[in-house]
């Protein structure tokens, strides 16, 4: 096949970022006195719901019954989340969330044949800048083309509108690339802009359905040769 670009996901595509997530948010809990813990389980079954700040917003609605919600709840839950955006920064810097194997033997290859790259992600930029500049350095940014992270758009996946903003800022069709994701929720944002999709399931979502996907593969190995053959 012929593509143009590739446009990646980043949590539990570019890297296994998602124990690290959940890490992150039990610290940002206790630094705030609160007695809330999201373990695997209750942190699989979070999942279902994209972006940080929904999914405080999704546990407590759904999981805290008697929770008495502050008078500035929206700014309560801002808070949360930009200390566990602290904490995660934290972790990214202190290399403790990998790179999945194959992810920049994958890049290397795209970007010696002029393939175009960028990033369709519901994560904060920060998150984002912090995750490159780790795995490929200080000019790590110039690597991705268009960047399209966080709240830039008004609905986040399972929703289109990260994939339509980037292909509108990259000038491409959906014709012209394929998109790489690991859930879900991802997979009905990629294909609902119209973009063939390659599914790499990482450990949260290996039992999701990804019917309509192109293929779901185990790891990145044998994708170059899908793609470049």
């Amino acid at each position: 096949m012929t593509i143009k670009a590739i446009i990646f996901d980043v949590d539990g595509t570019l890297a296994d970022t998602e124990d690290g997530h959940r890490q992150s948010f039990n610290k940002a809990f206790a630094e705030n006195g609160l007695d809330w813990n999201w373990d695997v389980e209750l942190y699989d079954r979070l999942l279902k719901v994209t972006g940080g700040k929904e999914r405080i917003k999704y546990f407590v609605g759904g999981f805290l019954p008697g929770f008495s919600k502050p008078a500035d709840y929206d700014g309560f839950v801002k808070h949360l989340h930009a200390v566990k955006t602290r904490h995660y920064n934290a972790m990214l810097r202190e290399g403790h969330i990998p790179f999945r194997p194959g992810i920049k033997k994958l890049i290397d290859a795209a970007r010696q044949r002029g393939i175009r790259l960028a990033i369709a992600t519901t994560t904060s930029p920060e998150n984002v800048a912090t995750l490159l500049q780790q795995g490929f350095g200080a000019d790590s940014e110039r690597i991705f083309e268009v960047i399209g992270c966080g709240d830039i758009v008004p609905h986040k996946k399972p929703a289109p509108d990260i994939y339509l903003w980037v292909l509108e800022k990259m000038g491409l069709s959906a014709a012209d690339c394929i998109a790489l994701e690991d859930s879900e929720n991802g997979l009905h944002a990629s294909l609902a802009a119209g973009i063939r999709t390659f599914i790499i399931p990482s450990h949260y979502t290996r039992n999701q359905n990804f019917a309509g996907a192109a293929a779901v593969l185990d790891d990145l190995s044998d994708l170059p040769g899908r793609l470049f053959s």
